[in-house]
């Protein structure tokens, strides 16, 4: 059984790498495949030409009413938990942060629970100090590009959709950081749950930051030209980005985020070596910074080396023990592949722990198989369940299923031999 079945390690690698890499591709007003500027066709007006005149009636016509477009709610509803899995000791304040700025919108109850309307004026809520002068409704310029992609390859949005691009929902309790759970695209009549918020207590040992500090210092030319390249990037002039990024690091060469940017433009263009180099460069200047150690991770994954990628993820989490589950996750693919099963198992639960929504279900197929191997059925049959709940229709669902069919036989014939 283990060797025919389980023991699959390049399935797991096959099936994760999109998973992962269109979860972490979304990057500060960066490109994912670099095609230049599209053109578009269209109707610039129609009618008869020639000398005939437009005739006249007498006849009253009824103004066309204009439609109007009513927004219709958005509701929410979910938990609020810390990561020992107990209720918070106080009510917590759910909040909106769209593009950084924070909008309080209602509290827990104190079990957790809460359930709101977005943007209510009927909320009793009182804003906290730091919230008032924040502009929630100017978009950055991330959240501007995002929306116009969006809009083009999906038709246009309704209001709710555009009003909450650049959104998270998160918790707020002094001492502690909240999971964000994106808002993008969330519709009236979307399931309004969005599961549970995880709280982690916040300490002096986590160090790594999803913004470069080093990048904070850098002078006014090298800026501008960062800044320069950021509005290219948006306007998909990706030859101009990267002149522009080049000009960033030649006036400041410690510019950690513009190397990183760098690094970004050459994976869009499948450049993985240069793309490897910027990436690097960006952590010796600034060893902190998550960002390009998030990339490096997928670049190891899709070139297949275990003991790589092993070790950019253990850093990873290090740096951030609770923010990216995804990253536990490829360290237990790692580790799978290099049949270190001990490590790839306490990888992939810790996974599961901080992967409160299931964005990752390749985690529970991954989990349920190691369980298998080490004969904990009872385990292996829960995980292989939750993958095929949350990916039915993956292309590996059949042979989930047969796996888990398995272990179903096996558990059925210990309960037999027990009775």
């Amino acid at each position: 059984m283990t060797s025919k079945v389980w023991v699959r390690a390049i399935t797991i690698v096959a099936g994760s790498g999109l998973l992962i890499g269109s979860a972490l591709g979304q990057s500060k007003g960066t490109p994912t495949t670099p095609t230049g500027t599209g053109t578009g066709t269209g109707t610039t007006g129609t009618g008869t030409t020639g000398t005939t005149r437009p005739t006249t009636t007498t006849t009253p016509t009824t103004p066309t009413q204009p439609s109007v477009s009513v927004p219709q709610p958005i509701y929410v509803s979910g938990r609020v938990m810390l990561e020992d899995g107990t209720a918070p000791p106080e009510p917590v304040v759910i909040q909106t942060v769209c593009n950084g700025n924070p909008h309080s919108e209602g509290y827990t109850d104190a079990k957790g629970y809460f359930s709101i309307e977005l943007g209510s004026r009927n909320s009793a809520m009182i804003q906290d100090a730091s919230e008032f002068g924040s502009f929630t409704g100017m978009r950055s310029s991330a959240s501007t590009n995002a929306t116009s992609s969006n809009t083009a390859l999906g038709g246009g949005m309704d209001g709710g959709e555009r009003k909450y691009m650049g959104c998270d929902l998160q918790a707020k309790l002094t001492g502690y950081r909240s999971q964000a759970v994106a808002l993008a695209g969330r519709r009236s009549m979307d399931d309004p749950n969005v599961g549970t918020i995880l709280l982690h207590r916040t300490g002096p040992a986590e160090e790594g930051k999803t913004v470069s500090m080093v990048s904070l210092a850098a002078p006014k030319d090298a800026k501008k030209a960062y800044d320069k390249a950021i509005d290219a990037l948006k306007k998909k002039k990706f030859s101009d980005a990267q002149t522009n990024l080049e000009k960033a690091v030649e006036a400041y060469p410690k510019y950690a985020s513009a190397w990183y940017e760098l690094g970004m433009l050459q994976t869009g263009q499948g450049k993985a070596d240069m793309a490897r180099k910027y990436f690097e460069t960006a952590i010796e200047n600034d060893p902190k910074f998550i960002q390009p150690y998030l990339q490096l991770s997928l670049l190891a994954l899709q070139s297949q080396k275990w003991q790589e990628l092993a070790d950019l993820t253990s850093k990873t989490v290090k740096l951030d023990p609770f923010s990216y589950p995804q990253e536990y996750f490829l360290n237990s693919v790692a580790n799978y592949n290099m049949q270190k099963f001990d490590a790839a198992e306490k990888s992939a639960l810790e996974a599961e722990r901080l992967d409160t929504r299931h964005q990752y279900p390749k985690n529970s197929h991954l989990l349920g198989m190691i369980l298998a191997m080490k004969k904990d059925y009872v385990g292996a049959k829960e995980r292989l369940k939750t993958y095929l709940e949350f990916a039915p229709n993956s292309e590996d669902a059949p042979r989930v299923r047969s796996q888990l069919a398995e272990v179903e036989k096996i558990t059925a014939a210990a309960n037999r031999d027990q009775q």
